[in-house]
């Protein structure tokens, strides 16, 4: 670990052009569960599967049942940065990353200080009436009456972020690809780059590292420059920027 340590230091110190791309194994840390884990939303017990639960098609004809599972699993509101998320937004400080690309949804990046961040599958801190357009806060919807938040027009209201069957983003997916293709280092963490179209977008890639840190094997270690097995807080909490 020391020796990758050293090496993930030297590809950072000889770089000012720095993307990151993430996933769930980077909240982990933090105490937000992720899917595909032993430990992960997948092996817990529902009536419906959380891919079926968190899909646009349930969210329309079992609001309720969504809503249930969302309140309890998905608004982790009192989850703090663990040492990857401020160790990123130190970097940005620094000059040394230009951007943070997450499939996460839930704004622990921001909550560290990273000011650059696109956010693949949208945000749970984002939500709107479906008839109105007003805008809501997490907060809000963690403790609005009744089994389904509304707002106060009575329009239904929905996360700002992307379930299944629904589309990205496209200006965040355009801005996605601008910066991993302008990047000379891009860092992959805590992602078992399982879930598309967002880890088709590694493809865009053409610089000079790539580095892979995960506790499980991804379909892109056989490319990576330097490969890390092991928690990305520890690891990215031991660079020095």
């Amino acid at each position: 670990m020391e020796e990758s340590v050293k090496k993930l230091q030297e590809i950072i110190d000889g770089s000012d052009n720095i993307v990151f791309f993430g996933g769930a194994g980077v909240s982990t840390e933090s105490g937000i569960p992720d899917f595909r884990s032993v430990d992960g939303l997948y092996h817990q017990k529902y009536d419906f599967p959380p891919e079926t639960i968190l899909s646009h098609t349930f969210f329309v004809r079992n609001t309720k049942e969504f809503y249930r599972f969302y309140r309890d699993k998905m608004l982790c509101l009192d989850a703090e940065p663990n040492a990857a998320h401020k160790k990123l937004a130190e970097m940005e400080q620094k000059g040394k990353l230009k951007a943070v690309v997450t499939q996460n949804i839930d704004g622990l990046h921001q909550k560290a200080g990273s000011r650059r961040v696109l956010e693949l599958h949208g945000s749970v801190h984002r939500n709107y009436c479906q008839s109105c357009h007003k805008t809501y806060d997490a907060q809000y919807m963690l403790h609005a009456p009744g089994e389904v938040p509304r707002c106060e027009c009575g329009g239904i209201i929905k996360p700002d972020v992307v379930l299944y069957e629904e589309s990205l983003d496209q200006q965040t997916l355009r801005d996605s690809i601008y910066y991993i293709s302008h990047a000379d280092v891009l860092i992959i963490g805590g992602t078992s780059l399982a879930v598309y179209p967002a880890a088709g977008l590694i493809d865009y890639f053409q610089g000079s590292h790539i580095v892979v840190i995960n506790k499980s094997p991804t379909p892109r270690d056989k490319f990576a420059d330097l490969l890390i097995s092991g928690s990305i807080g520890q690891t990215l909490g031991a660079v020095n920027v």
